[in-house]
């Protein structure tokens, strides 16, 4: 039986989700993308080996399997490292008593610097880190990302540790700028969408209203923006549209990589199943 096009299509969606399991980037310090993609992986081999079983030589969805089984198989003990270090990373911020995470945008600059907890002292977090840092004794041979993790924060706590505790001791000093950070990036994030700039050091100045500059009057602009024949336009959104199908699939695979998964395939056993009755019916008329 020949290939069909929209078969290969959805196998090829589904080789292209397991592709960005294997590299998935990290947003530091806590979201490790290895992790992230171990488990995505793991949801797709448990999909994968939950359909019925065909000639593993003629289907290509059981070799898929058996290939992400043992991608998973080779892989676990590494996941598992990486997974206990991020716990321990996350036990050290909240030793350090971060403020937790909230949107940037909807937090207002006096918010961003507020301490949830005034009581903190300098002596109080070191002698908690202090504590922690002695119960925290991977092996370096059965855990090498936990003792590497170790190794790294052991030395910088030792190098600069009394100068990073001044701010328990300061009312109203944030002991970090994570929340500041994440709202100036959101907006860079921003002005490249809206610009299709990869730099926003043009940006930086003008932001989104950069356009203005060229009409004198929001009059003036809207009648630069009706010169633009609505057709062109309508093909130009077309192929924006187009041009984001593969960024929205990837956004569905890792905010909800079961459903994903499982819709992919299921079309790919429906269209399985109309091919192998296309198949038959044309032998049986032969």
């Amino acid at each position: 039986m020949s290939r069909n096009a929209e078969l290969m299509a959805v196998e090829s969606q589904i080789r292209t989700a397991v592709r960005d399991c294997v590299n998935r980037t990290s947003r530091k310090p806590f979201r490790w993308g290895g992790i992230e993609g171990y488990q995505q992986l793991k949801t797709i081999g448990a999909i994968l080996r939950s359909l019925p079983c065909r000639e593993i030589d003629t289907d290509y969805l059981s070799v898929l399997s058996v290939w992400v089984d043992q991608a998973l198989s080779n892989n676990l003990s590494v996941a598992l490292d990486l997974e206990q270090a991020n716990l321990w990373l996350r036990r050290i911020a909240d030793c350090l008593h971060y403020p937790k995470y909230s949107h940037p945008i909807k937090d207002n600059v006096t918010n961003a610097t507020d301490t949830s907890n005034l009581s903190l002292t300098s002596l109080k977090v070191r002698c908690e880190m202090q504590e922690l840092l002695q119960q925290f004794l991977p092996d370096p041979k059965q855990n090498p990302a936990q003792f590497a993790l170790k190794k790294k924060l052991q030395r910088l706590w030792d190098k600069y540790g009394t100068n990073l505790l001044h701010c328990y001791d300061i009312p109203g000093l944030p002991p970090d700028n994570l929340k500041m950070e994440a709202m100036f990036s959101h907006l860079r994030r921003h002005q490249r969408r809206i610009s299709g700039r990869k730099s926003t050091a043009e940006l930086r100045d003008f932001g989104q209203y950069q356009v203005l500059f060229i009409a004198e009057n929001e009059k003036q602009l809207l009648a630069q923006i009706q010169q633009v024949p609505i057709t062109e336009y309508k093909t130009q959104r077309h192929r924006l549209a187009l041009a984001e199908v593969p960024r929205q699939q990837k956004r569905r695979l890792r905010h909800h990589p079961a459903r994903t998964i499982q819709t992919l395939v299921n079309q790919h056993t429906e269209l399985l199943t109309v091919l192998e009755s296309q198949a038959l019916t044309y032998q049986l008329d032969s």
